[in-house]
């Protein structure tokens, strides 16, 4: 069986960026979790087109709070933030490991942070830049998680439709 890799989204507000992460998921085979309050319907259309029609590949799972999710959920947990002492590619990632992101206006709880020190992890920047956005945050952790696996069950090539490799 393939190693599963879990992409945890705590209160997301932008249909889009949801959408994009839903992609990324489905096309990667990682599984989403949602942490309600949602900052849109499920149904949203802007929420489905950023999701183009991957949805059938996904899989997902809401949660009412963050309560909720950690009772039904054991990690280990890898808390993405700009706060994070540590940098994203320094950690290994078991398999099983839950990615956790925040909010985009807000991101985690700090009370949340304060408590897991060791596994919060960031993705380096310039002093200036506030934060990456979302989506391209998660699609950064998830491919890295993965290539710290081999990229279990993933196609390593691609084909090419009029032409052939090597002519």
């Amino acid at each position: 069986m393939a190693a599963i890799l879990n992409i945890v989204l705590v209160e997301p507000e932008i249909p889009q960026n949801t959408g994009n992460i839903a992609r990324t998921c489905a096309a990667t085979g990682a599984r989403l979790h949602l942490v309600e309050p949602l900052g849109f319907r499920i149904d949203d259309r802007q929420l489905k087109r950023a999701g183009l029609d991957y949805w059938h590949l996904l899989d997902i799972t809401y949660y009412k709070d963050l309560s909720d999710f950690f009772d039904r959920n054991t990690g280990p947990f890898y808390y993405f933030t700009t706060k994070g002492q540590h940098v994203y590619s320094d950690v290994s990632y078991p398999e099983g490991s839950y990615l956790v992101f925040g909010k985009e206006t807000a991101g985690l709880p700090e009370e949340l942070l304060v408590q897991n020190p060791d596994h919060c992890v960031r993705l380096p920047m310039i002093g200036e830049a506030r934060s990456l956005n979302l989506s391209n945050t998660v699609a950064v952790a998830a491919f890295e998680t993965l290539r710290q696996w081999g990229f279990p069950e993933l196609q390593n090539s691609g084909q090419l439709t009029k032409y052939h490799w090597g002519e």
